[in-house]
């Protein structure tokens, strides 16, 4: 008997509901179609956040000429290599320094150290990496005392602050003095056109590589393939070797520099294979 007082009291509360004023229920359907509104304008700001995500996790196109010129620019490498790889990255960009850990060690025993691939580094300091300039600035000065890949290698070699003690610290270690140099900073001009270089050919990250074969003299670069990121050394490979069989490389010379971490130093189709890993502006 309760349970049909209940089931009568629950029809006349939603008789009367259904009765309320046609304003009542035009206000209502007025709610439901301004929610709808909303719902839709927040699926298309959803839609939007995608694209722009995509587009964010997706190489950039790049404008590289079609040659470099690389006359008289320090390299690792054998002076006959018939194919070069222009780096161009940051000191403090972590992605430039996991490709320095784990893939340019198996670039350097694979290509470099065979003779087969002279390696150059360009710099590009990230804007928003306030040590990125003076270690570029050091690695410079590190060069007038003949100790640019040492120096190369040691700023890569940790996360340290980078700051100016520490870049300090790092000469001393390697038996050099460059608070003169530093202090002039009379390599900032050439960074900057490096910087300003790199910004003309549309590359906005590091690290990037630009790969391609040399001419006869050594002094000007075919441009051939980019490769943007850290990419893994499968990669490199996958762009190197199918080069190397158009145009294979030279034998060591007896003046080849040696391709270890601490070799002394001498005075484009865009691979998308795999998901890249850089710093961008």
């Amino acid at each position: 008997m309760n349970r049909l007082a209940w089931l009568l009291a629950v029809c006349m509360l939603s008789a009367t509901a259904i009765a309320q004023s046609p304003r009542d229920f035009a206000a209502l359907q007025g709610e439901v179609q301004v929610l709808k509104t909303q719902q839709q304008q927040i699926l298309s700001s959803l839609d939007e956040l995608k694209k722009l995500l995509r587009a964010r996790n997706e190489p950039p196109e790049v404008k590289v000429p079609d040659t470099l010129n690389v006359a008289g620019e320090p390299f690792r490498g054998d002076a006959g290599a018939s194919l070069a790889i222009i780096e161009y990255a940051d000191f403090e960009c972590p992605f430039c320094r996991r490709f320095e850990h784990d893939t340019f060690p198996q670039i350097r025993d694979a290509y470099i150290g065979t003779g087969k691939v002279k390696y150059f580094y360009r710099d590009l300091p990230m804007p928003f990496h306030p040590h990125s300039m003076p270690a570029a600035e050091a690695a410079r000065c590190a060069a007038e005392r003949g100790k640019l890949w040492e120096m190369h290698d040691s700023l890569f070699a940790e996360p340290a602050s980078l700051d100016a003690g520490d870049i300090e610290a790092r000469a001393t270690r390697l038996g050099i003095d460059i608070k003169q140099c530093m202090a002039s900073e009379k390599f900032a001009d050439a960074i900057q056109k490096s910087m300003a270089e790199t910004a003309g050919m549309q590359i906005s990250g590091t690290p990037t590589f630009v790969i391609g074969t040399l001419g006869a003299n050594g002094e000007w670069l075919s441009v051939k393939k980019t490769v943007i990121g850290a990419l893994p050394f499968d990669a490199f490979r996958a762009v190197i070797d199918p080069l190397l069989r158009i145009s294979p490389a030279s034998p060591p010379t007896a003046s080849a520099t040696p391709a270890s971490p601490h070799s002394p130093s001498r005075t484009s189709g865009v691979d998308r294979s795999a998901p890249y890993h850089r710093d961008r502006e």
